[in-house]
């Protein structure tokens, strides 16, 4: 009993001494939170009741805060509105002072952005007016009561364009101030230029060929008109068949090789209109089968004046010209250039208008080759000029006859300078017969104005190099298509240069071609794809072709020929 006793007692003095800790616990704890209570109305109270003199940001104004703040506060628990009026003005305040950041950057660019800067400081000021406009600051941030809903919808709705208007013109000012972003887009639209310009020559070039090589309607209308007076009248043009002077080697010889009537009689004409002695000229016009008829009606009608002489004749009529003879009538029948040509497929699509014009089907004619036979064509002469049919001789050619070949084959003007028309560009030089024959940098010469030694011809037997070399470029890994390239390869060692002031080139695509060295040429070439008889010649040079045009010829009227 006694020991219950005291076990009782000893409980309940420790459960009293455990009570005790507890209170004490309790008390120190509400001490604290009383403390920090106080402390936060002491707080309060000195937030409200200051008379602080700080300003709105950017107002100007000079009107204290502690308002602004007390609503703050208080719009936690009692307006709505007010907190998105405090969310508004911030937005504004950070637009104002990126604007004034811009404008500080234009202002430094001076001249430069001298309109831009306008804009941006009225902006800003356009800014700090409405966060400061007087109907806005009594309504809105210097009232204790509740804010007018319609005047913050305003507000709202002002700041909101202002804001929008700004983040505008900041992104368009960027581009004028960001560096990175200049240069991004400028290598941007360098590339896309480039790409336009890369399809823009492509398609150029393909338009230019197509205008270079279709026949005008008023052509095709002369070679008509001349065909159906043929028929109409065939006893008028009976072949007037040999006669001696086209075979005199004492006479001044031409060959003109050419489809197109009109082209061929303003060579012919231009030549004898400028000889000493016309009746010594004697000129050899060879054209296809088709527009023979044509060719020889025209100088009937037309005779050539001073007693000049003109034979007309067709390729058909070389017997010795066939395909067991020449390789490229072998070629220009094979069925593998027959593909390159007409058959429409991607692998032949021609990536680059450099390589365009070699895809030209003027290369399947004979007439284009027919200047590498000028020996067999015409076995009793010993020296003839070639004349491309897109020349007009300005001066007598005569002087032609009387340089010294020094045993040489070919004369001919050279078109080499600096880098420009060397081999290298017209032969494959790395085929391993190329390089080992010929020079890279060996100059080439023109076509169209050639005079031509056929006695030195016959002895460096010129035909056979010019049968071989185009006997093993069947494949066209040599070089691509055309008469120059074989032409360089054939006269490589044998050409002799002439002074530039007897073939000037370039009128069909050059229009930076002084006049003092037209005028000075003996014969000027319309080489290039802008012939002087189509509507794409370049008209400073044009008349110097139509001066020579018989215009007073019926057919040429009936035709409507250069309208």
């Amino acid at each position: 009993m006694a020991g219950g006793i005291r076990s009782g007692r000893s409980y309940s003095g420790s459960g009293g001494g455990g009570g005790g800790a507890f209170r004490n616990i309790l008390s120190y704890r509400i001490f604290v939170s009383a403390m920090f209570t106080l402390l936060f109305f002491a707080t309060l109270s000195v937030l409200f009741t200051s008379n602080n003199d700080s300003v709105l940001p950017n107002s100007g104004t000079g009107q204290p805060v502690n308002a602004y703040v007390h609503r703050t506060f208080l719009a936690l628990k009692s307006d709505p509105l007010k907190t998105r009026l405090d969310m508004i003005y911030k937005q504004a305040n950070d637009h104002i002072a990126l604007v004034n950041a811009y404008a500080a950057y234009a202002r430094k660019l001076k001249l430069d952005n001298s309109k831009q800067l306008r804009v941006f400081e009225d902006l800003a000021r356009n800014f700090s007016d409405l966060v400061t406009r007087s109907t806005y600051r009594t309504s809105l941030f210097e009232t204790d009561g509740p804010i007018e809903e319609d005047i913050f919808r305003q507000f709202e709705k002002e700041v909101k364009d202002k804001v929008k208007f700004t983040r505008l013109l900041i992104g368009e000012a960027k581009e004028s101030f960001d560096n990175q972003l200049k240069i991004q887009k400028l290598k941007d639209t360098i590339f896309a230029v480039n790409e336009q310009l890369t399809k823009a020559k492509r398609h150029g070039a393909f338009s230019s060929l197509i205008a270079a090589k279709s026949i005008p309607k008023s052509l095709h209308c002369l070679a008509m008109r001349l065909v159906e007076e043929r028929i109409a009248h065939p006893e008028k043009y009976r072949d007037e068949g040999y006669k001696p002077e086209y075979e005199d080697p004492n006479l001044y010889h031409y060959a003109i090789f050419s489809d197109n009537v009109i082209a061929a009689s303003v060579v012919v004409n231009s030549a004898i209109k400028n000889a000493d002695e016309p009746h010594k000229h004697v000129f050899h016009v060879v054209t296809d089968k088709m527009n023979l008829a044509a060719m020889q009606v025209w100088f009937r009608i037309r005779p050539v004046e001073g007693g000049a002489h003109v034979e007309v004749k067709a390729v058909e009529d070389y017997k010795f010209l066939n395909a067991s003879y020449a390789p490229v009538l072998r070629q220009l029948e094979s069925a593998n250039l027959q593909k390159f040509y007409f058959e429409n497929r991607a692998e032949n699509a021609t990536k680059d208008a450099n390589n365009m014009k070699f895809r030209n089907p003027k290369y399947l004619s004979m007439l284009n080759h027919l200047r590498f036979y000028l020996p067999e064509m015409y076995p009793k002469l010993h020296q003839i000029l070639f004349l491309d049919d897109d020349v007009v001789v300005q001066k007598d050619l005569t002087g032609l006859w009387k340089i010294d070949m020094d045993g040489k084959v070919n004369g001919a003007v050279e078109t080499c300078f600096g880098s420009f028309h060397r081999y290298a560009q017209y032969m494959n030089f790395s085929h391993p017969l190329i390089k080992e024959r010929f020079s890279p940098k060996a100059c080439a010469w023109a076509y169209g104005m050639n005079f031509f030694d056929l006695d030195a011809w016959r002895r460096e037997k010129s035909t056979e190099q010019y049968h071989y070399w185009q006997t093993l470029n069947e494949d066209r890994t040599l070089w691509k298509l055309g008469t120059l390239p074989p032409g360089l390869i054939t006269f490589y060692s044998t050409t002799k240069p002439l002074d530039k002031s007897w073939h000037v080139l370039g009128l069909g695509y050059n229009p930076s071609i002084s006049m003092d060295e037209i005028q000075n040429a003996a014969v000027i070439h319309y080489n290039g794809n802008m012939k002087p008889w189509l509507d794409i010649a370049m008209n400073q040079f044009r008349p110097l072709w139509t001066k020579y045009v018989d215009y007073n010829m019926e057919f040429v009227q009936m035709c409507n020929f250069g309208l």
